[in-house]
């Protein structure tokens, strides 16, 4: 079947596709940019996302300020008309700062997880930017949905639903992303449910997308049935041409067998998805130093003295010349990728032509 375009508050999607947010350097204007051009919804992460500008190392945070009116003015020239928002982390040290900077820049939407984005809207109150909780449970959708309610007033514009099979942060505990009973599908609908009580609080529909091993026209599909609006899609984007990841990086994912992914334990305190490699076999071995900090995630997630490993340091490796040496997070598909592709060709694909 065809898919449907969508409407988020006062937005056109043309084609109810998400890029998911990719950080460090992984989705930033190139992969966001191609993605809004076809018509879909292009998201730039915002971890770290100064990483290449000169002042980085002296100064991140002003670094990644100022990227983010970099990074958003470039993928605007490429989307043309297309949507572009940004994924922001809640446990990112300034995570208020760097949601002013988006809205000041006029971003289209901001998507956040990796934590309760619980202060999303009294820092985006006022803004045209329309906002979303990542969630992976009925439970945490209730609460986020609830103390925006009770506190603000407000609800969220859309929800994002990150799946056990997504690749990165996991909303789950380890024993339910290996238990083969589990069912994702049953929970699924259970957010669907609880989001649509705000959806008529509120009087507006507030589109459910699902995101997390989304990988054909079929899967697609399959979501649409469920009750969702649309999908999240990161993996498959990885192995694109104008995906801003360096070559290397795609080749890891090219080269990635399923026995390759592995579980590990983030500073964030959630369990992720990444790629087995000298990264992953160092970290198992125990803790692996700070080299250097650059305040990438808020005091209350991150413990220097304790924390397995820096997540940034390692991620900066993976964008690096050396992503072998790195942190990569993969999905749980992505042994399934074996050529390179391009935006508009996968699209397409995905949307079923």
């Amino acid at each position: 079947m065809a898919l449907p375009s969508i409407k988020i508050a006062d937005l056109n999607l043309t084609v109810p596709i998400i890029q998911g947010g990719m950080g460090i350097g992984i989705s930033l204007a190139n992969l966001a940019g191609a993605v809004a051009k076809s018509g879909g919804l292009g998201i730039i992460s915002s971890a770290q996302i100064g990483f290449k500008l000169p002042e980085f190392e002296r100064n991140p945070l002003k670094a990644n300020l100022k990227a983010i009116g970099l990074e958003l003015k470039k993928a605007r020239a490429i989307a043309q008309d297309g949507l572009v928002g940004f994924n922001v982390m809640a446990s990112t040290f300034h995570y208020e700062r760097y949601i002013k900077e988006i809205v000041a820049q006029k971003a289209d939407v901001i998507i956040s997880g990796g934590g309760l984005p619980t202060q999303l809207p009294e820092f985006t109150k006022g803004s045209t930017t329309k906002i979303a909780p990542i969630v992976s449970s009925q439970k945490a959708c209730k609460v986020v949905l609830n103390y925006w309610h009770k506190k603000y007033q407000t609800t969220a514009d859309f929800i994002v639903v990150e799946g056990p099979k997504a690749g990165g942060h996991l909303g789950f505990k380890v024993p339910q992303l290996t238990d083969e009973n589990f069912d994702m599908d049953q929970e699924l609908v259970k957010i669907i449910a609880e989001t649509q009580k705000f959806a008529e609080l509120y009087g507006h529909e507030i589109p459910v997308f699902f995101g997390g091993g989304v990988y054909t026209h079929e899967d697609i599909e399959h979501y649409l049935a469920l009750g969702c609006r649309g999908v999240q899609v990161a993996t498959r984007f990885v192995v694109t041409a104008e995906c801003d990841a360096p070559q290397a990086f795609k080749d890891a994912y090219l080269m990635a067998e399923e026995k390759d992914l592995q579980i590990i334990k983030s500073p964030v305190g959630m369990p992720a998805r990444a790629i087995d490699n000298y990264f992953t076999q160092k970290s198992a071995a125990g803790r692996i130093p700070i080299e250097k900090c650059r305040n990438c995630l808020s005091h209350s997630h991150c413990d220097r003295k304790t924390i397995p490993y820096c997540i940034s340091e390692h991620l900066l490796k993976s964008a690096g010349k050396n992503p072998l040496q790195g942190l990569i997070f993969a999905g749980a598909t992505v042994h399934r990728l074996k050529e390179m592709t391009t935006v508009p060709q996968l699209m397409q694909e995905l949307v079923g032509k």
